[in-house]
């Protein structure tokens, strides 16, 4: 049985495409959420997140998902076919849900939002890369279905793992 609280906190929650005047919200979420997994800080790679998160959203190949609580983004997941990939598979680039907001089924919601979209658009299978470093996150896939990818093992000195799933049960 739901309780009523539940109920009201699920009918604050909203899945959702972002838009472009959101972009620098994705990058602050996207920042504060890679900062919990880097000990020493975030490296400085010269990567213009800002800029990658206008892109992301703008790319008529992808899809950017947020999910809105009480007005405000606190998750995240860009995906798209990767370049040279077959058609009916997906990567999820980026996920990521405010630490704020951990262990609270803002991922979870997330997750089945992102599975329930690649099945629709005909994807079969999933793929992602996720810091070595991110045992959090490593976790949460593996409660969602995901594994070691056969066809990616990671390399000596990698700071990734690569993970798949299928789509479709």
């Amino acid at each position: 049985m739901t309780s009523d609280a539940a109920v009201a906190t699920l009918a604050t929650r909203v899945i959702r495409t972002a838009v472009p005047a959101e972009t620098e919200t994705l990058t602050a979420l996207h920042a504060r959420a890679r900062a919990t997994y880097y000990p020493d800080g975030i490296p400085d790679d010269d990567t213009d997140w800002l800029a990658a998160w206008r892109g992301a959203v703008a790319r008529p190949d992808g899809h950017v998902l947020c999910v809105v609580e009480h007005g405000r983004i606190i998750g995240l997941a860009s995906f798209r076919t990767p370049e040279g990939a077959p058609a009916d598979t997906v990567k999820l680039f980026q996920f990521h849900v405010d630490p704020d907001h951990w262990r609270s089924g803002v991922g979870t919601a997330l997750h089945a939002a992102c599975v329930e979209e690649w099945r629709a658009d005909g994807k079969r299978t999933a793929v992602l890369d996720v810091h070595v470093d991110n045992r959090r996150a490593q976790a949460f896939y593996a409660r969602q279905g995901w594994t070691p990818d056969p066809e990616n093992p990671p390399a000596a000195g990698d700071h990734h793992l690569y993970l798949r799933r299928p789509t479709h049960p």
